[in-house]
């Protein structure tokens, strides 16, 4: 295997000579191995330096979407809770296939395995890590907004015996609150994913209280927090403002209560 330790210590600087297509082949390997080490190590930060300086571009990047894409219906764990990462490189830096969003929403709400952190795998964070191309998806032009607010919806009414640790619920409340910043919602579409959420909210006996509705609180509560501050824009600039933003926290308010 190449020596991506090494290359990460020279800057991330390509080896002279190398075939790009097999290093980009090699990388998508790393990028769903068992192994945290190298999944979450060296090899995933060069992939991300390469995406950034356009080393790996054009047909390449576009070929390493679709094989990302194509991971959501891996039978491994660690294969589709790193795919949405890698996606999330290549749609912030400007690529789009229509497959790629449409293979993300039968995935994402439909993932049973929402552990944050094994012991032999290390990190997996499905939630996390799926939040994080959703909010990317939810600030898209090519991407309706809607769809991907209804999609946090059924993330978060998705009966599961998981109980959000490891900041789940503030990636996820994030990812909302940036997508609810499209100046193109209605609204309607602002406030209409709430009520599948408010209709679960409402279903449930009092008593203990089950993990997918503690975790749907606690994320409403964090993108109340950030509706009512603005969303940081990533880049160390001025907050962004919810379009809807005043609806938007009476409607909030109404659920939470």
């Amino acid at each position: 295997m190449t020596d991506w330790d090494e290359i990460y210590r020279s800057d991330s600087t390509p080896p002279a000579g190398a075939d790009l297509d097999d290093l980009t082949t090699e990388l998508a390997t790393c990028l769903g191995d068992a192994d945290p080490g190298i999944r979450d190590g060296t090899p995933h930060a060069v992939l991300r330096t390469w995406i950034a300086r356009d080393v790996i571009a054009g047909e390449r990047r576009a070929w390493l979407g679709d094989q990302m894409a194509s991971r959501f219906a891996d039978p491994r764990i660690e294969a589709r809770t790193f795919a949405p990462l890698v996606l999330d490189m290549i749609v912030s830096r400007g690529d789009l296939r229509p497959h790629w969003p449409e293979s993300f929403v039968r995935w994402y709400p439909a993932e049973t395995d929402l552990r944050g952190h094994d012991e032999k795998l290390g990190w997996l964070h499905a939630v996390a890590h799926g939040a994080d191309l959703l909010g990317t998806l939810g600030r898209h032009p090519e991407v309706d907004p809607a769809g991907m607010l209804d999609v946090a919806a059924a993330r978060l009414i998705a009966p599961t015996d998981h109980l959000y640790a490891e900041r789940e619920d503030e990636r996820l409340g994030y990812a909302i609150a940036l997508t609810l910043t499209r100046p193109q919602l209605t609204p309607r579409q602002s406030l209409g994913w709430l009520e599948t959420i408010e209709e679960e909210l409402n279903s449930f006996t009092p008593g203990i209280t089950p993990a997918h509705v503690s975790n749907a609180l606690r994320t409403l509560r964090m993108l109340y927090l950030l509706t009512h501050l603005g969303v940081p824009d990533g880049h160390g600039g001025a907050r962004i403002q919810l379009t809807h933003r005043d609806s938007i926290m009476g409607r909030l308010a109404a659920v939470l209560s």
